[in-house]
């Protein structure tokens, strides 16, 4: 387990018995274009991903993030914070068990895609060698927001 700054939170894997609350905060962070519970259950429990889950001293649940790597390339798949844990370094701290577990499981080539208008997880991407390579226009529906596609490369 990982212990991100603020006092008594932890990272740790998420397990199907997680789902309640990474549902919670998906539909929370992303009311509009949530994912099923169902395509969520199966990523948690996919061979080629890791799902992680930030939590209280309580067990409460303040965040989660996920990877899909697949040989050399991966793809973080989603971060969320609750918004009253916001601006305390979990979403950070959870990007960076991404960037650990993708760079065990020898992922060279690293990709996201991030809503244009969310300049705060841009700067965050950035801040860690992501780059921007592209523009999905319209990709986040029903918002009818462009997703800017970022890519990050490990020097073997």
């Amino acid at each position: 387990m990982i212990e991100p700054g603020g006092a008594g939170v932890r990272i740790r894997t998420a397990t199907d018995s997680d789902l309640d609350a990474v549902m919670a905060l998906e539909q929370a962070s992303f009311p509009a274009s949530a994912w099923e519970r169902g395509t969520m259950q199966a990523e948690i429990a996919s061979e080629w991903g890791r799902y992680i889950i930030a939590v209280d001293g309580d067990g409460r649940a303040l965040g989660y993030a996920g990877l899909r790597a697949v040989g050399v390339e991966g793809d973080v798949q989603t971060i969320a914070v609750a918004e009253g844990a916001r601006g305390r370094g979990i979403g950070r701290a959870l990007l960076a068990e991404l960037l650990a577990e993708a760079s065990r499981r020898g992922v060279r080539e690293l990709f996201l895609e991030v809503r244009a208008d969310n300049d705060v997880a841009r700067g965050l991407y950035a801040s860690v060698g992501f780059e921007e390579i592209g523009v999905r226009p319209r990709y986040y529906q029903p918002e009818d927001v462009d997703a800017v596609v970022m890519k990050r490369t490990e020097q073997p």
